[in-house]
């Protein structure tokens, strides 16, 4: 299911990457789970990767990518954590947007 611009649902496509992930997995069970869960650092660590060679900051690398590298790998991580919850609930539709809807509702400052 896909709207005019083509990009796919993002629900479906969540179930149809965790269903595939699991037809050739060798880890079931919470070791899957966890190993979904660690995923999450290695995709972070390239978004770290990515913005520091957006600004230049390591010298001997320079500037070794760009910002649509940053957004892209930020894409990779928010697909490998709802990819994660996934594999923690099939209910994970709900379970994100209750938690989505009460972080919405936080104050954004402390009360005084």
């Amino acid at each position: 299911m896909t709207d005019q611009n083509t990009t796919p649902a993002l629900w479906p496509t969540i179930d149809e990457l965790f269903a595939r992930l699991e037809e050739g997995r060798d880890r079931t069970g919470m070791e899957g789970v966890l190993l979904r869960v660690l995923k999450l650092s290695e995709e972070v660590g390239e978004v770290a990767e990515a913005a520091i060679g957006a600004t230049g900051d390591n010298p001997r690398k320079g500037f070794s990518h760009t910002w649509e590298d940053v957004q892209r790998e930020l894409c990779d991580v928010t697909i490998s954590a709802l990819v994660a919850l996934r594999s923690l609930t099939p209910d994970a539709r709900e379970v994100f947007e209750r938690h989505l809807k009460r972080v919405q509702e936080r104050p954004l400052a402390p009360s005084a």
